[in-house]
C-alpha cells in the first residue's frame, strides 16, 4: 500500500502541469443505473439546436483525451523551440562580444543588441531610446524609417560604446523575432528575408559592403590583424611549473645540479618565478601528522639562490596512472576527516617555511580542491577507464554523499529523490546515448534540477570549508584556486561533462557565478586552465566542443564579479601559434576595460634542460607577455 502511495506521489511531483487536465470537468461522471423493473418516464428526443448541442457534447467527451495529448505535445515542442532559440542567441551574442567589441551586458536583451548595432553603424541612441543619425538632430528623425527602442543601458555604459562616423547610405530594415517569449534569456535580431531570392538580406548596414569602407569592417580577433605587436601592453608575469619528479616518493631532491641548470635557463629567459607541487601523499606518507619537508627545503633553497619567486601548490590529490610514467603518488590511508587533513597539512607547511614567507620568496599559495588540483569532482578518472570525450560519471554514491542527499531530499519534502540518476550512462558515454543528458532529458526535470543543484552545492560547500581554513593558515597571503576547463559537449543543451564535474552550467543556467561568489568571499584569486589551444577541428566536431566559448564565459564571469584572474595552459605548447593564442587570451585586445591576467603559469612538456623546446619561441612568448618587444603574430 505504501509503495502505491509513493508511486502516485512521484508521478504527481514529476508531472505537476497535468493535474488540471485530469480534473473531473474533463471526464463524464458515472450515473446510477435504474432498476429494470422500475418504470421510467419517456424522454422526448431532442430536435433542432438541442440535438446539435447533444451531439457536440458527446463528441467533446470522445476527443477530450486526444486534445489533452495534443496540448502536451505542443508544450514539449514549445520548450524545444525555446531552447533552440536560446542556444542560437547565446552564440550570436558571444560572437558580437568577442569579435565585434560590443560592450553587451552578461544578460543582454533585444534592446541592448539593437542599440549596439545602431551605434556601430554610426547612429546615435539616447538613453530613452531616441534614435537618429549622428549628423542629424532629433527633430529630423521623421525622415528616417527607424523604430525607436527603449534601451536600459546606463549612461556609464554609453560612454564605453565606440561611435563611428555616420554612413552615407540608407539603413537596412530590421525585423524583430516577435515569437521569442519574455522568459528567454536573450533576444535575437533576425535579418529580413527576400521572398524572390529566398535569401536573407543584411540585418544591419554594418554588414553591407556598399556602406562601409575597408577599414570600417568588423574585424575578427585573429593573430596578425592588430598591428602584429604587443609593445606597451600590460606586464603579465610568467611562472614555470617544475616537473613532478624533482621530488621522489621519499621526499628527496632527485638531482640538485639538474635543477640548477634548469633554473639557470629560466633565469636567462627572464621568467618571473616557478611553481612547485607540495604533495600530501609524499610529505605525510609514513605516519599521521608526521610531516617530512627536507626535500622541499633543499629545492626551495636552490630557488632562492637564483632570486626567483615561488608559488606552492597544496596538492591533496593522487598522481599517476596509465599515462604518467613511473612516478606514482598515492593518498595516505589515515583515518582523519578531509577537513582535518587539509588544515594540519597547511599549518605544518606554514610553520616549516616561515622564513620564506617573511622574506617574500613565497608569493602565493594554491589550494588543491579536487582532482588534478582543480575545483571539481574526480569524474574523469583515467584509472577508472575514462577517455576523452566521455561525459564522466557522477561522484555521489559513497555513504557520506548518500546521507547528505537523503537529508536534502527530506528537507525538500520528496524523500524518494534521495538517489543518484540511474540513466546517466557510463564514463565514456555520449550525451545522446543517455536518458539523463539527451535533448529534453531528465537533467531538466524537477528531480534533475534538484539533484544537479544539490550536487553542485556540495562542491561549493567543500570549497567554502577548505578556504575558510586556508585563510586562517595563510592569513595575508594570496590564495589561488584552479578552475577546470571542461569544454567538451559545451555545444549541447545539457553540458553533460560540466554537470558530472560539479558545475551546473546547462544552456539555461550560469554554473560559474555561484562558485565565484565563494571565491570572492575569501578574496581568492581564480586561476583558469586555458583550454583548447591545440584541439583539432575534428575533436571539436566529434565532441561538440567549444573551448573559446567556455573561455569567454568563465573569464568574463570572474572579471565581472571583481575577481583577480590568472591562467595556466592545459596542454604543452610547442609552436608560435600556440604561444600567441595564450597571449591573446591573457590580455584580450578588444576588452574595453583592458582586463588581463595577473600572471600566467606555463606548464612545460619536459624539463627545459632536455632541449625539447625552441628557446627562441619561448623567449618571444615571455617578452610578449611582459609587453616588451614587437612580435610578428603570424605563425
Amino acid at each position: 500500500m505504501n509503495r502505491n502511495n509513493n508511486n502516485s506521489h512521484l508521478k504527481q511531483d514529476l508531472e505537476p502541469q497535468s493535474q488540471n487536465d485530469r480534473s473531473s470537468n474533463h471526464y463524464p461522471q458515472p450515473q446510477p443505473h435504474p432498476h429494470p423493473l422500475q418504470s421510467q418516464p419517456q424522454q422526448r428526443r431532442p430536435r433542432g439546436f438541442a440535438a446539435a448541442a447533444t451531439a457536440a457534447a458527446a463528441m467533446g467527451v470522445a476527443v477530450a483525451g486526444k486534445g489533452k495529448k495534443e496540448r502536451e505535445k505542443e508544450k514539449e515542442r514549445t520548450k524545444l523551440r525555446e531552447r533552440h532559440r536560446r542556444a542560437i542567441t547565446s552564440r550570436m551574442l558571444a560572437g558580437l562580444r568577442q569579435y565585434g567589441n560590443f560592450p553587451l551586458p552578461a544578460r543582454a536583451d533585444m534592446n541592448d543588441v539593437l542599440a549596439a548595432l545602431a551605434r556601430e553603424a554610426g547612429w546615435t541612441v539616447e538613453v530613452d531610446g531616441t534614435t537618429y543619425r549622428s549628423s542629424s538632430s532629433p527633430s529630423q528623425m521623421g525622415a528616417f524609417p527607424v523604430r525607436s527602442v527603449e534601451s536600459p543601458l546606463s549612461a556609464s555604459s554609453l560612454k564605453n560604446c565606440s561611435t563611428k562616423a555616420s554612413l552615407d547610405c540608407q539603413p537596412s530594415v530590421l525585423r524583430i523575432d516577435e515569437s521569442l517569449s519574455p522568459a528567454s534569456l536573450d533576444s535575437v535580431v533576425v535579418a529580413e528575408r527576400d521572398a524572390k531570392s529566398d535569401k536573407y538580406t543584411s540585418a544591419s548596414p554594418i554588414n553591407s559592403p556598399e556602406c562601409l569602407e575597408p577599414d570600417q569592417l568588423m574585424q575578427d580577433v585573429r593573430p596578425g590583424e592588430h598591428g602584429n605587436e604587443f609593445t606597451g601592453t600590460p606586464y603579465v608575469p610568467v611562472y614555470v611549473m617544475l616537473a613532478t619528479g624533482v621530488i621522489n616518493n621519499f621526499c628527496q631532491l632527485v638531482d640538485p645540479e639538474c635543477i640548477r641548470q634548469e633554473l639557470r635557463h629560466l633565469k636567462s629567459l627572464h621568467v618571473d618565478g616557478v611553481v612547485v607541487d607540495c604533495w600530501w601523499g609524499i610529505v605525510e606518507a609514513w605516519s599521521p601528522q608526521k610531516y617530512e619537508w627536507f626535500g622541499y627545503r633543499d629545492l626551495f633553497n636552490i630557488i632562492r639562490e637564483f632570486g626567483l619567486k615561488l608559488q606552492v601548490v597544496m596538492a591533496f590529490h593522487e598522481y599517476g596512472g596509465n599515462d604518467s610514467g613511473c612516478m606514482m603518488i598515492s593518498l595516505p590511508q589515515w583515518g582523519r576527516t578531509g577537513i582535518e587533513v587539509y588544515f594540519d597539512f597547511m599549518r605544518s607547511f606554514r610553520t616549516e617555511f616561515d622564513d620564506l614567507f617573511a622574506e617574500g620568496i613565497i608569493s602565493a599559495v594554491e589550494i588543491g580542491l579536487g582532482a588534478s588540483g582543480e575545483l571539481k569532482y574526480p569524474s574523469f578518472s583515467e584509472r577508472m577507464g575514462w577517455r576523452y570525450p566521455g561525459i564522466g560519471e557522477f561522484q555521489c554514491y559513497d555513504k557520506y554523499s548518500q546521507q547528505n542527499l537523503r537529508k536534502a531530499a527530506k528537507l525538500r519534502g520528496h524523500t524518494f529523490w534521495a538517489r543518484g540518476p540511474d540513466n546517466a550512462g557510463q564514463y565514456n558515454s555520449k550525451p545522446h546515448e543517455t536518458g539523463f543528458f539527451c535533448e529534453r532529458g531528465d537533467y531538466d526535470s524537477y528531480y534533475g534540477r534538484f539533484f544537479l543543484h544539490w550536487y553542485a552545492q556540495s562542491l561549493m560547500d567543500h570549497a567554502d570549508h577548505v578556504l575558510s581554513l586556508a585563510s586562517l593558515a595563510f592569513e595575508e597571503m594570496q590564495i589561488i584556486v584552479k578552475i577546470p576547463a571542461v569544454y567538451w559537449w559545451y555545444k549541447t543543451t545539457s553540458h553533460a561533462a560540466e554537470l558530472t564535474a560539479g558545475y551546473y552550467n546547462p544552456t539555461n543556467q550560469d554554473g560559474y557565478c555561484p562558485v565565484f561568489e565563494v571565491l570572492k568571499k575569501y578574496s581568492v584569486m581564480m586561476k583558469f586552465v586555458c583550454s583548447g589551444l591545440q584541439v583539432t577541428c575534428q575533436e571539436i566536431d566529434e565532441a561538440l566542443a567549444d573551448p573559446e566559448g567556455l573561455n569567454w564565459q568563465v573569464l568574463n564571469s570572474a572579471w565581472d564579479r571583481g575577481l583577480t584572474v590568472a591562467g595556466q595552459n592545459a596542454l604543452p605548447c610547442y609552436d608560435r601559434e600556440g604561444y600567441m593564442k595564450i597571449v591573446e587570451t591573457a590580455k584580450p585586445r578588444n576588452d574595453p576595460d583592458c582586463r588581463h591576467f595577473s600572471f600566467f603559469v606555463y606548464q612545460q612538456p619536459l624539463p627545459l634542460v632536455q632541449r625539447t623546446i625552441c628557446f627562441s619561441e619561448l623567449d618571444d612568448f615571455i617578452k610578449c607577455m611582459h609587453g616588451e618587444i614587437p612580435a610578428d603574430l603570424e605563425p
